[in-house]
């Protein structure tokens, strides 16, 4: 007979084993989960999609320069929103770029552990406020600031949608290029320095570079976030499928267009209602294919510098 000690061990170790399979297949039904969800998006995207294109060819939808399917004459030309898209994505990027690696080479290399502590939650509150509050804010305040500078600016705009599209992933720029920054081990740090190299070469030209790969990837994610900004543009930028290059005119995304056809105005089923998945799959592919080519990048990037 075993004695009591060795009896409570191994209640306790089978208490474990069972608690901890229960731990993983709770784990593994949460990670199943996310991929039937993105499969079900997948499928309502690419099936509704593909009656659309029954009635418009890839080709006129890709191509074509004017946007009007609930209007007479209807015409279904998807460039007019994919250039107002870009337009709000990289004039984000402009601004938010530059800014968000800069707020993350100070606080990674030189905000002292006190100033850290306090930027890093206004980062982080930055980041919480809702979009359409960035929409409001876009209206409010960016356009006529805009319209002092530029008399010529319209109420809705693309550089107003931009200016505070590029404030809405600044946070994310920055966080995430600190997290990178950080990653750099400070041997490297020590090594410029014992070259006689000052603190800003170190950190733009070994530091940065050090941790580019996760530099580049906190880009992608961003302008993905800021192609798929749904509510600051529609507010911001109007809904104007116009096709043009000027920022201080009204323009209208692909989301923007998604919210305005999904009001409830058009009838179900109708082609007017297949264009939200037409446009949707065609954000889809977008981002996809950001996400992959950034993944393949940051691949080949730490394979060159394992090498």
């Amino acid at each position: 007979m075993p004695p009591v000690g060795e009896e409570v061990l191994d209640v306790t170790h089978v208490k474990r084993k069972y608690g901890e399979e229960l731990i993983k297949g709770a784990l593994l039904l949460c990670a199943l989960l996310s991929v039937v969800t993105t499969f079900g998006i997948v499928y309502v995207l690419v099936s509704e999609g593909l009656l659309f294109f029954k009635h418009v060819s890839v080709w006129d939808f890709l191509t074509g320069t004017k946007w009007t399917p609930i209007i007479e004459p209807q015409s279904f030309g998807v460039l007019p929103l994919l250039a107002g898209t870009v337009q709000v994505a990289v004039g984000a990027g402009l601004i938010a770029i530059p800014l968000g690696l800069g707020c993350a080479l100070f606080l990674s290399e030189y905000a002292s552990r006190g100033v850290r502590d306090v930027l890093k939650p206004i980062l982080e509150i930055l980041a919480g406020i809702p979009t359409v509050v960035y929409g409001y804010f876009a209206i409010t305040s960016v356009t006529p600031l805009l319209s002092k500078v530029f008399p010529q600016t319209e109420v809705f705009n693309a550089a107003s949608a931009a200016v505070v599209v590029g404030i809405m992933i600044l946070p994310m720029i920055a966080s995430l290029c600190d997290d990178a920054l950080k990653s750099v081990p400070n041997g490297v740090r020590f090594a410029g320095y014992s070259l006689g190299a000052t603190k800003f070469e170190v950190s733009t030209r070994v530091v940065v570079p050090g941790a580019a790969s996760g530099i580049f990837a906190s880009f992608v994610l961003a302008l993905s976030r800021a192609i798929g900004e749904t509510m600051a543009v529609t507010l911001a930028a109007g809904a104007n499928p116009t096709l043009t290059l000027n920022p201080l005119e009204s323009i209208q995304t692909m989301t923007a267009f998604m919210v305005q056809i999904s009001m409830g105005d058009v009838v179900a089923d109708s082609l007017e209602y297949q264009t939200i998945f037409a446009v949707g799959l065609l954000l889809f592919v977008i981002t996809l294919t950001m996400n992959l080519s950034a993944y393949w990048v940051v691949r080949r990037f730490r394979k060159y510098k394992s090498d």
